[in-house]
């Protein structure tokens, strides 16, 4: 297991979430499409907003599913040029 892995995994643990929940390439794939269509500082909110996104709407995987997909329709979308 790497970093990344026992990271999630602790931090899952420590916030008594299910680090097998996560999907971890997803929302790297989404923060690095943030990042370099938005701005580098959008991406770890763009992260906090997903998940409090999925809180709202219940939890678990399909809602963090929706809520990528949500931003990534956003995206798709102009997007106001931001101060980099």
């Amino acid at each position: 297991m790497g970093a990344l892995e026992d990271w999630v995994g602790r931090v899952g643990d420590v916030l008594g979430l299910d680090p097998a929940a996560v999907d971890v390439a997803q929302l790297l794939d989404l923060t690095r499409e943030v990042a370099h269509g938005v701005a580098r500082p959008a991406a770890p909110l763009t992260a906090f907003l997903v998940g409090l996104a999925a809180g709202r709407a219940g939890g678990g995987p399909a809602a963090v599913a929706d809520a990528v997909a949500t931003v990534r329709a956003a995206l798709a979308e102009e997007v106001p040029d931001v101060d980099r």
